[in-house]
């Protein structure tokens, strides 16, 4: 696939996305990202690194910005945020793999969570109500 095709599939992707599966994609990217970081740090490509830690935590950041403020875990997801990003930025500060790897593996369970949230939620929601049609 070619790149211009690569972006209007990617384009498209997003916006006909569910907001489970939006939050599924910023993970995939999030885990992407962290691994070219970890990568770029063991091979002290420090500007690689930091370029791919950064855009962790834009993800992160993005995580922060769209959560829902008004359902009861909001608090504890907007601290777990915060470690993350205090993780990330210790990794790009002291060239170090050891917080960006324990990132990676919380953004893993991340989206192994929201894949589940975002069947559970599929199931209880009906087939008339989703707009799905039979036939």
């Amino acid at each position: 696939m070619s790149y211009p095709q690569r972006n209007k599939y990617l384009e498209s992707s997003v916006q006909t996305a569910t907001p489970a599966q939006l939050l599924i994609m910023l993970c995939d990217g999030g885990i992407r990202f962290c691994r070219m970081g970890i990568e770029a740090l063991k091979a002290s490509n420090f500007q690689e690194a930091n370029t791919n830690l950064v855009k962790v935590q834009d993800i992160i950041s993005e995580f922060s910005i769209t959560l829902d403020r008004s359902i009861p875990i909001a608090n504890d997801l907007l601290k777990l945020y915060e470690y993350f990003t205090r993780r990330l930025v210790e990794a790009n500060m002291k060239k170090e793999v050891e917080p960006a790897e324990e990132v990676l593996g919380y953004l893993m369970q991340l989206k192994e969570t929201w894949m589940q949230a975002a069947k559970l939620a599929q199931s209880t929601v009906s087939p008339v109500a989703s707009g799905v049609s039979h036939g």
